[in-house]
């Protein structure tokens, strides 16, 4: 009887498959791969798409309010917002109670984008290759993993 081969743990990675980040980060690439001949489609970056996405779930948010919830800082998030604006998207004010806050809303246009990328969505899931138990599962770790990270990194600036 074969021996199984013991399995290297978190903390005894030495090989590059064995690292979980290069896992994360391998996973994240092969996903932008599978999505950007849809966001080519639809002519959006990814940031862009999880902007829309973000404003068709809550309209009207500040920069904010919305670089948290995508984890964007705002020398990140703000010009992609301009451009955004540019392409008809979404409109940029300053909130009028508070003139130090920006909001953001969706046009028209831009949520007819949102709704045109969900036509796409099935397909892009089952090119994925997770019955839906699996990729619930999946996802419910991820935002775990997310969380334990971020915690951490609070920890320990």
């Amino acid at each position: 009887m074969a021996l199984a081969k013991r399995q290297p743990g978190p903390d005894e990675a030495t090989k590059l498959d064995d690292f979980l980040c290069f896992a994360i980060y391998s996973a994240n690439l092969a996903m932008n791969r599978l999505n950007k001949p849809v966001l080519d489609e639809l002519g959006l970056t990814y940031p862009q798409y999880i902007v829309l996405v973000a404003l068709y779930e809550q309209d009207d948010q500040t920069v904010s309010g919305l670089g948290d919830k995508l984890f964007l800082d705002s020398s990140t998030l703000t010009p992609l917002l301009k451009r955004m604006e540019v392409m008809g998207h979404l409109t940029r004010q300053r909130d009028p109670e508070d003139e130090r806050q920006v909001r953001v809303r969706l046009t028209p246009q831009g949520r007819s984008v949102r709704e045109r990328a969900l036509a796409f969505r099935s397909e892009l899931v089952k090119a994925i290759g997770l019955d839906a138990a699996e990729f619930r599962r999946l996802r419910e770790d991820i935002v775990k993993l997310r969380a334990n990270v971020s915690d951490a990194v609070r920890a320990n600036p």
